[in-house]
């Protein structure tokens, strides 16, 4: 079992070391990061497995006992963000075969995409606050080089925002890390819900919550901080887009989620009606962003913020149902919004732009192409039977059963308008004529196709494997409530 446990990080760690050992040599990287990405796929569906067959599992590096050294623990939900984390990594480095190319793929664009996977499946199964500010910053430095790569004066802006905004995110999670050990005298996630529990100042708790609601909300492109991720996301190449939208902010709120279900939990009538007020305004403002945009990607990117809000209301609503709900959102928007990001990336190739209106036509020149957009992008705005519905139904229901119906018109606001750009965007991309002006230009690798057809096959499959997925959903979220089952397999006790 331990060796189960630090997989996910020593294989895309062991990819990108072999990787960079075979520098001049791309093809033999090629083959080397396909390769790591599916033996980490391996692994993520074995961990997912086993933590479901035995319950949460712990593993104490080097036999320090917790609350020292070094912990590792995967519960439902850290294994099922694995799985997610591996399924976007392989669909990614197979898409990267035919879209990258050689400039970037001779810079070390492979071995930064395993490393920045590394430290995310790190942040995922660390049960210790500052490991995890560690995984962070192997995420971010791994980033930062990837969304510079290719050097044009558009990506070095956006490169320069993301950095910043991110640094200043770091700085403040560091800060309010200082100041937890200050009070708690101790830094595992799992000692520090036994310590807090018992803690009478209960003021200067909710002031350090607050500081890492704010380093993680920059991180998870919370409103009012988001504004670094629109102005960014589109820059690079299209494929570390889809990892980036896929996975970083994804794991600004796994962090947000952690915390405030096992550590921050004393006043939650404070921490938990801040986190529903961020939830509708992140919703609002990412949606109409949104609709406002004209470029394919940017709108995209969006749309990542307006689904944010989803998640963290169902983590404000704290109740068995809403965080059961925030367990399948994950996994239907990281699949479908990364089927559609692909996609991007194919009708760019195909047509040399990006911009809605001077794309046209792929309605009659791919039918398969406009089927692969329809089953995610109708999944996103959810339209039933489709994977969203469920999310966004389980999501008002839990609003509806809380009586929170100001959220409850929110989302279902929210969602209408989703539907109205992404019938625009069939409009603009599939349904009218292509401009004379903007004839085709090049024919998509089938090596790009593939992943992209899978992605919207795992969007039909959630949709339709619906029952079983909630109810692996509905586990995660009681270990997510029941704070002693993950107290007792770090510690050994009980609150």
């Amino acid at each position: 079992m331990s060796l189960l446990l630090v997989l996910p990080v020593i294989i895309p760690l062991f990819t990108a070391i072999l990787a960079l050992l075979c520098w001049r040599h791309i093809n033999v990287q090629r083959g080397i990061a396909v390769v790591g990405a599916s033996c980490l796929m391996v692994a993520a569906v074995t961990l997912l497995l086993t933590i479901s067959d035995r319950g949460i599992q712990c593993v104490q590096v080097s036999n320090w006992q917790a609350p020292f050294g070094i912990t590792l623990v995967a519960d439902l939900f850290g294994a099922v963000m694995v799985v997610l984390a591996a399924t976007s990594l392989l669909a990614v480095t197979v898409y990267s075969l035919g879209s990258v190319g050689r400039a970037l793929e001779a810079v070390g664009y492979y071995p930064l995409i395993h490393v920045m996977v590394a430290g995310i499946c790190g942040a995922f199964l660390t049960g210790d606050v500052f490991n995890l500010y560690v995984c962070f910053e192997v995420t971010l430095v791994s980033s930062f080089v990837l969304m510079a790569m290719g050097g044009e004066r558009q990506q070095i802006e956006g490169a320069i925002k993301y950095v910043t905004l991110n640094l200043m995110a770091s700085a403040i999670f560091l800060a309010a890390i200082g100041l937890l050990y200050g009070v708690a005298g101790t830094l595992n996630m799992a000692d520090l819900a036994t310590v807090l529990a018992n803690e009478p100042r209960q003021t200067l708790v909710n002031s350090i919550a607050m500081l890492f609601m704010v380093g993680f909300g920059i991180k998870a492109a919370v409103f009012p901080l988001f504004f670094w991720l629109p102005a960014s996301y589109h820059t690079p190449n299209v494929a570390i887009t889809t990892l980036f939208a896929a996975l970083l902010t994804k794991v600004g709120v796994y962090a947000l989620i952690r915390f405030f279900t096992l550590i921050f939990v004393g006043d939650t009538g404070l921490t938990h009606t801040v986190l529903l007020v961020l939830a509708g305004l992140t919703m609002i403002t990412g949606v109409l962003g949104a609709v406002a945009q004209t470029e394919f990607r940017r709108l995209l990117s969006f749309h990542i913020i307006s689904q944010i809000g989803y998640l963290l209301l169902g983590l404000g609503l704290l109740t068995h149902f809403s965080l059961a709900a925030v367990v399948y959102f994950m996994g239907h928007v990281i699949i479908a919004k990364t089927a559609l990001l692909l996609l991007s990336g194919v009708t760019q190739r195909i047509s040399g732009t990006s911009e809605l209106k001077e794309l046209g036509g792929f309605y009659k020149e791919s039918p398969l192409l406009s089927v692969v957009f329809l089953v995610p992008a109708l999944s996103l705005a959810g339209i039933p039977p489709l994977s969203g519905f469920w999310a966004k139904f389980a999501v008002v229901k839990a609003s509806l059963e809380a009586e929170q119906y100001v959220m409850v018109v929110a989302a279902l606001a929210v969602g209408l308008f989703t539907l109205y750009y992404m019938l625009n965007v069939w409009a603009e991309v599939f349904w009218k004529d292509r401009p004379v002006d903007h004839p085709v230009v090049a024919k998509a690798p089938l090596v790009m196709w593939g992943p992209m057809v899978a992605m919207g096959i795992l969007t039909l499959g959630i949709s339709f494997g619906v029952d079983p997925l909630f109810q692996l959903a509905n586990r995660a979220a009681f270990q997510l409530i029941d704070r002693q089952e993950y107290i007792r397999a770090v510690l050994g006790g009980a609150l």
